[in-house]
């Protein structure tokens, strides 16, 4: 085989998905046009969130040349790079090797007095295990081509960083001795997955690296379409779910009574066998806790890798919208929403729409609530002047979540107590599959494109999107609206 054709098979990142799984690579190589490749919203936004840090990096390592050519030209790239080098360059971004049927873009290669330094660049801000052998493989790639290489670093974000002083945006880890411990294992690597590629798909056994270290587009290929109820469904047990799948327990329905399970776990079981909403007789005085006027509260968030508000840190979950249904002692219900416009700090504009929609209310409510609790203190520790009246808000916050997972089970929860499954199931016309954005990731997504790059948008679409926003985050305060008065009426034995 020849040398441009190896070179066009395997990449660092293909190298990496063949360490996960063979049969990843030899679709991702055989099937590249495969429709479970084609990014997805939230893939997309992390690819560009990782290709604006690399960016935003190389100005912590000033002085160098981007190889600034398509990415695909590559025995453009290589030559270019080889000339840099050759010309002294004090630091290459996006350095472009190649050897043993591997090509590699290095994020950043500088030189110091000890020699030629790699950087690793990761928008994470730790290093993972997963890094070592991304490292490893790059330098076993250079050394390849002749280069006499010091050391290895992986530069990720800090986040003890705080906007607006960016000076210590990232930390550097030398990972020299790790990848080195890696050198020579790399070459086997290398040639046990050019081999596999040269036949038939492998034979790869699902398990742990289905979705370790990242979740494979392919496992719908793989996997079994499993039945209802199957007994993996079972909460908060897995372990022992794949127990009773060894032992010939198919679905929940197959379980014995004197099966032991968690309190929880049986409650499901007992659902399920039964085909009905199981209601624990104490969820009235669980109830109690809610005591009007009742305010219903949901935050939408950004998490930027790299801040832009004061006191921010890297993927701080900043609220830039909330919806809140306000329900009076009557049963009235009264509506608050707010949305930032743009890219200004959003905090100060929405803590007093908060306070003043919530200002009567004495019981606000949430839905895993620990999430608006600590999106509030954070706003109170970064607003002072309302750092009062915020902390008010949160000593009267009380969780739903609990309340549903501790005295109710339907069928149709499936094993999870999110909303998006507790909601449609308890309250079955309010779903999200009508919903042209239908979870916090995708709402996340498109909040920050709409706050920080709302000038590509026309009119129409910003508005559109604006809209598709403001109806998710109503739905989840319309919903909790919704779920309490469903858990009222079981708890007085109307369903």
């Amino acid at each position: 085989m020849s040398e441009p054709l190896l070179t066009a098979r395997l990449s660092k990142s293909r190298v990496m998905a063949g360490l996960q799984c063979h049969k990843l690579l030899w679709w991702m190589v055989r099937e590249p046009e495969a429709p479970e490749l084609q990014l997805d919203g939230q893939s997309q936004g992390a690819m560009e969130r990782g290709t604006r840090v690399g960016e935003i990096a190389r100005g912590y390592v000033p002085g160098g040349v981007a190889i600034d050519l398509p990415y695909n030209a590559y025995d453009e790239r290589i030559t270019l790079t080889q000339r840099l080098l050759e010309d002294g360059a004090p630091a290459v971004y996006e350095a472009s090797f190649r050897a043993g049927g591997v090509y590699v873009a290095v994020d950043i290669l500088t030189r110091d007095d000890r020699g030629l330094r790699l950087i690793e660049v990761k928008s994470s801000v730790s290093v993972k295990d997963h890094h070592i052998p991304d490292v490893a493989v790059q330098a076993h790639v250079l050394r390849q081509s002749g280069l006499d290489l010091a050391s290895a670093e992986v530069m990720h974000l800090n986040r003890e960083c705080a906007y607006p002083d960016l000076s210590n945006l990232f930390l550097r880890s030398d990972v020299t001795d790790a990848a080195d411990a890696m050198a020579e294992t790399v070459p086997g690597w290398i040639a046990a997955q050019l081999e596999m590629l040269q036949g038939p798909v492998p034979a790869v056994r699902i398990g742990p690296h289905c979705s370790t270290p990242y979740e494979c587009p392919f496992m719908a290929r793989c996997w079994p379409t499993l039945p209802p109820h199957h007994v993996s469904t079972l909460y908060a047990m897995r372990r022992r779910a794949l127990e009773l799948d060894e032992q010939g327990y198919r679905t929940i329905h197959d379980l014995p009574e004197d099966e032991p399970l968690g309190r929880i776990a049986d409650r499901q079981r007992r659902a399920v066998q039964e085909g009905r909403l199981i209601v624990e007789p104490h969820l009235a005085q669980a109830l109690k806790v809610f005591v009007p006027p009742i305010a219903f509260l949901d935050f939408e968030t950004v998490g930027l890798a790299v801040p832009v508000w004061m006191g921010c840190h890297p993927y701080d979950a900043v609220p830039v919208q909330f919806s809140c249904h306000v329900q009076d002692v009557d049963g009235r219900v009264i509506h608050h929403e707010w949305l930032a416009e743009g890219s200004e700090d959003p905090r100060p504009a929405l803590a007093e729409r908060l306070i003043r929609a919530c200002e009567g209310a004495r019981t606000v409510v949430g839905y895993n609530a620990g999430f608006e609790r600590r999106r509030i203190e954070q706003m109170a520790e970064a607003l002072p002047a309302l750092a009062g009246p915020l902390r008010s808000i949160v000593d009267r916050l009380v969780d739903l979540l609990p309340i549903i997972r501790n005295n109710v089970y339907h069928p149709d929860f499936g094993g999870s107590f999110g909303l998006k499954s507790v909601l449609p199931a308890l309250v079955p016309e309010l779903r999200y599959d009508d919903l042209a954005i239908a979870d916090g990731g995708t709402a996340s997504l498109e909040l920050e494109r709409l706050l920080f790059n709302g000038d590509w948008l026309t009119p129409e679409a910003k508005e559109q999107l604006r809209g598709d926003l403001l109806r998710y985050c109503h739905q989840d305060t319309w919903g909790l609206v919704q779920l309490l008065e469903h858990l009222r009426g079981s708890a007085q034995g109307r369903s």
